[in-house]
């Protein structure tokens, strides 16, 4: 994995844009952030965490994260596409004044979810509870 760029670098590559703040869009991505929270809640007190529903767990963690991320951005103006956006995204953190600890945190997630959806890296109930316990924490502070 490679070491994250800084926000404004995607600025200047043209994978964010500033634009007109889209509060409408933000309302909607922290909705659905909530609602897979939610769910997630649903599914970890019916089913529970195990090594087989982790990959699951950890991928529903990642969108909550990323939407919420999504939605600071639009309401701050910036959007993101293309190539990279999802790390222009983990990078938008550092302007949020989160730790460093916590952006590699989020970008080792983003990492491993991609692993997770390309090439079916399989991953278990103890790594996903690190990540379900740090995206409650950082739910919080990006809500």
């Amino acid at each position: 994995m490679r070491e994250l760029k800084e926000f404004e670098e995607f600025l200047k590559k043209g994978i964010v844009k500033k634009q007109t703040p889209d509060e409408a869009r933000a309302k909607d991505l922290n909705e659905e952030a909530e609602r897979k929270f939610g769910s997630l809640n649903m599914i970890l007190d019916k089913i529970g965490l195990s090594d087989e529903n982790a990959n699951d767990i950890i991928e529903i963690c990642y969108d909550i994260v990323s939407y919420l991320i999504r939605a600071k951005m639009l309401l701050r103006g910036y959007s993101s596409s293309g190539a990279g956006a999802h790390e222009a995204e983990v990078a938008y953190l550092k302007t949020l004044n989160f730790s460093e600890e916590d952006v590699r945190f989020v970008n080792q997630l983003r990492y491993f979810r991609n692993g997770i959806m390309y090439y079916g890296k399989r991953f278990d109930k103890e790594y996903a509870e690190k990540v379900i316990d740090f995206m409650k924490k950082v739910r919080e502070r990006l809500k």
